[in-house]
């Protein structure tokens, strides 16, 4: 049931509980009230996802970082940056990924230069940068 709660709001975020309730067979306080438990063990949030083009953000990117030592350390001073949006440590080539959302090329280079080379641990970074998105979807999470 707990699937079909998803799929609604994934449909529409701010789809009501009443709504909900009709199209899954519940009543409107179990979906409040499974909806209060998803939300507050961290299954999912209910966000508004924006286009940053159009909030002014000009440039996009993925890093490739690669590290030595503990990767944890790397990986909090990374989340803690307003400009970090996505960490993940991986295996394979690079040891840590991270995209980043920027206001134009600039702002990518302070980024970079100031802040992500001077990270104790990291050896290495190397840009990504986004020319076009094609495909963004947050519906993945229920099949």
């Amino acid at each position: 049931m707990a699937k079909a709660i998803i799929e609604q709001l994934q449909q529409d975020g701010r789809r009501s509980y009443a709504r909900i309730a009709a199209a899954v067979g519940l009543s409107e306080a179990a979906v409040r009230q499974r909806v209060a438990r998803l939300t507050e063990a961290g299954v999912m949030q209910i966000v508004a996802v924006t286009n940053p083009l159009q909030l002014g953000f000009r440039r996009q990117a993925m890093l490739g970082l690669k590290a030595e030592g503990r990767l944890e350390p790397v990986v909090e001073a990374l989340a803690a940056m307003p400009a970090v949006d996505y960490v993940v440590v991986t295996a394979g080539s690079f040891d840590v990924l991270a995209e980043v959302v920027c206001e134009d090329d600039d702002h990518l280079l302070a980024l970079l230069e100031n802040e992500i080379r001077t990270i104790p641990g990291v050896r290495s970074c190397e840009s990504f940068v986004y020319l076009k998105l094609s495909k963004q979807t947050y519906q993945w999470g229920t099949r």
